[in-house]
């Protein structure tokens, strides 16, 4: 299995887009736009954090013929197939969207099959903020297809002018007003013609069902609880699956005493290290692996108190050190600054905490595995588990149910592995579901990292000099959109004590945290306000206008700071859109309090004016707990608050008053916007700390104990 994490090498990557269904990008380029019961023991190699891909043979082409994406019933329904999966989101609306806009149908028709490997097309997997500028845009082309298919077969039924028909809320009509629905035109056939290399789709300003908000699909069924997530699902004869874990990370099993659990009636299988349960009840399932009495081999382990200090003086064995990014003579323009800050950023482990933790429920029928799984990645899920199982792929099918989120934490498939090798051995379905303490402790984290920074700046307030140096928490938006004369960037991968892997915008946050509070420092420094320095470093117009846009909702210009009340503001752009943000904090008595904060987001032509201001939204509140006081706290291979009583998480009474200002640019494609919102949270926060204080914080999370010291 290959890793692939933020040290981004320069391999290429498929995707289905449009115009030719099927482009490449360099994979920096990607990510960067981009009663009894049963017990048994298997193995599980670690599996990558960071990864995508679809398979052993290699990634299939693109379907190119219309009934792959789209098929019309006779009833007037439109059914969507997507490799794409709906973590909360709202993708499965905006996609929606598109089609109905696109076919020229009503919303309503419209129903998506996402994240089946036996029904939708092959798909990477829901990440990198590519859902809406890939697979939007290819469901548009296969539905603008499948609207000139449909004009063709009503100029034939209804000999009628092509010229003369009209396409509109799911019928065609003639000049006399005679009309034909698609179902009636299409009757029982599938659209088996091609989707045409040139296939011309609706521009952003002709939108009419795409552009505007509407209700989540589905949302009704989420709120009344209708809705069954994977932890809910239940088949006939199921099993409940329970996992043995060592008592720290890397420990291996010495030795196993399973009688007593055998005694249960429990069927006992050992396998290596791994050892597992299935039983009819998770009561049952849980005394079992109880009986296992097990002993532990550890291994000396690197702390959380020497972490900054081990990742820069292990750096990695494996994978290429990417090559650094040299612009001029960063010495000599060091050398000539009128003012030098040089300065240490550090960014801690936090858990992904999700709202439904890992889960998956296995059926075997005969060589046939069928899983039904949370994972981001269905398709690569599904070559995990015929690797593990050494059965093709076309013997697995991975289903994924709508999911309580996953923030980049739902890449693997060991879950998946574990229920189906209990199935298998038990001859009944099993559903293996984590504890919130299995969650926090054998998930992947997002990665650690130091990030050390030299800079030169004129007594103009114009950066001369910057040299970025960034240990092990990845290259995501490492380079500057200032416009800086003399750089030098560079990444450097590290031996990560901890498993690490994608967390939302992956190292996007560590890099525009260190670089946007560097950008305060040297401002502070040069005597200019923070928000005007910024403009005398910078050329990028979709940048300008988002920090115009949110200095402006949040009236930055008549702000007052005083002793306990300061202001701070950030801005950056990852995966093609772009966020600027001003947050107001009050500190009394050491303790932060976010009282606003105001964000202007552009991501292209915007699909969804609501779910967009949600995705936003939840970025921000999720961003207050990496920026004030998440961490993962751990000892010697062991985590130390694998729970949410130890772990602190945003609550309520954190959340600060929020405004929300869309930069609908409907001259751009739309780009994704999962992930770029939380960027600029943490550096803003830290401005405006350092504003009310005079105490500047370098590290993420910046008061985990609650104050400012």
């Amino acid at each position: 299995m290959k890793e692939i994490n933020d040290a981004i090498e320069p391999e290429r990557y498929e995707l289905f887009a449009a115009p030719s269904y099927l482009f490449r990008l360099d994979r920096r380029e990607f990510f960067k736009s981009l009663g009894g019961g049963l017990v048994i023991a298997l193995i599980i190699k670690d599996a990558a954090a960071q990864e995508s891909g679809g398979g052993r043979a290699g990634r299939p082409q693109a379907p190119q013929d219309i009934s792959a994406w789209l098929r019309i019933a006779k009833d007037n329904s439109v059914t969507v197939y997507t490799g794409k999966v709906e973590f909360g989101q709202n993708i499965r609306t905006s996609l929606a969207q598109a089609v109905a806009d696109e076919l020229r149908a009503p919303l309503s028709n419209i129903k998506l099959v996402m994240g089946d490997t036996d029904l939708t097309p092959f798909d990477m997997g829901t990440f990198g903020s590519m859902t809406t500028p890939v697979m939007s845009a290819q469901l548009r082309k296969a539905s603008a297809a499948a609207r000139k298919f449909l004009i063709d077969l009503a100029v034939n039924e209804m000999k009628a002018d092509r010229a003369q028909l009209t396409v509109a809320d799911g019928k065609i009509t003639d000049a006399s007003g005679r009309s034909m629905t698609f179902g009636q035109l299409v009757g029982d056939q599938k659209i088996t013609r091609a989707i045409a290399a040139n296939v011309t789709t609706t521009p952003a300003d002709r939108w009419t069902v795409a552009g505007r908000s509407v209700r989540k699909v589905d949302g009704r069924a989420f709120v009344t609880g209708k809705h069954k997530f994977t932890s809910d699902m239940k088949l006939e004869g199921m099993l409940y699956g329970k996992v043995l874990r060592s008592p720290s990370i890397k420990a291996t099993l010495a030795s196993c005493d399973i009688k007593e659990a055998q005694a249960t009636g429990a069927i006992v299988v050992r396998d290596g290290d791994f050892v597992g349960v299935a039983a009819a009840t998770p009561h049952t399932a849980e005394r079992a692996l109880s009986l296992i009495r097990a002993e532990w081999k550890a291994t000396l382990q690197p702390s959380r108190r020497e972490l900054f200090d081990y990742l820069k003086t292990h750096p990695a064995q494996q994978g290429r050190r990417s090559e650094p990014f040299v612009k001029g003579n960063i010495e000599e323009a060091l050398a000539s600054a009128d003012k030098k800050l040089e300065a240490s950023y550090t960014v801690h482990y936090i858990a992904h905490v999700p709202l439904e933790p890992r889960a998956a429920l296995a059926q075997w029928q005969g060589d046939k595995l069928t899983v039904w799984t949370a994972t981001q990645r269905p398709f690569g899920v599904r070559s995990e588990l015929a690797q593990a199982f050494r059965i093709p792929d076309s013997q697995v099918r991975v289903i994924v149910p709508d999911t309580g989120s996953g923030y980049g934490g739902k890449h693997t498939g060991e879950t998946a592995i574990e229920a189906a090798r209990l199935a298998r051995a038990a001859a009944r379905p099993v559903k293996l579901v984590w504890t919130r303490e299995e969650e926090f402790t054998w998930g992947y984290f997002r990665p650690a990292g130091v990030i050390d920074i030299r800079s030169g700046v004129s007594k103009d307030g114009m950066i001369t000099a910057w040299e970025f140096h960034n240990y092990n928490s990845g290259p995501s938006a490492i380079r500057p959109l200032y416009d800086i004369a003399n750089q030098k960037i560079e990444f450097h991968p590290a031996d990560s004590p901890l498993r690490q892997g994608s967390y939302r915008a992956l190292a996007a946050t560590a890099n525009h945290f260190a670089r946007e509070m560097h950008i305060d420092e040297l401002s502070r420094a040069v005597g200019l306000d923070p928000l005007e320095f910024r403009y005398r470093n910078l050329k990028d117009a979709r940048l300008r206008a988002v920090l115009d846009a949110a200095a402006g909702a949040f009236g930055w210009s008549k702000r007052k700071s005083s002793q306990g009340r300061g202001f701070g503001i950030a801005g950056g752009m990852e995966k093609g859109s772009y966020i600027a943000m001003c947050a107001e904090v009050a500190v009394s008595n050491g303790r932060v309090k976010v009282v606003r904060v105001a964000a202007a987001f552009e991501c292209g032509a915007v699909v969804n004016p609501d779910g967009l201001r949600n995705q936003i939204e939840g970025s921000i509140v999720m961003g207050l707990g990496g920026a004030l006081f998440e961490a993962v706290d751990f000892e010697n291979g062991k985590i130390l608050n694998p729970r949410l009583s130890r772990y602190r998480v945003p609550r309520f009474s954190d959340v600060p008053v929020i405004e929300i200002v869309l930069v609908d640019r409907k001259d751009l494609p739309s780009a994704g916007a999962g992930e770029t919102p939380i960027v600029a949270l943490a550096p803003a926060l830290g401005s405006a700390i350092f504003d009310a204080t005079g105490v500047r914080l370098r590290s993420l999370p910046m008061i985990p104990n609650g104050t400012v010291k």
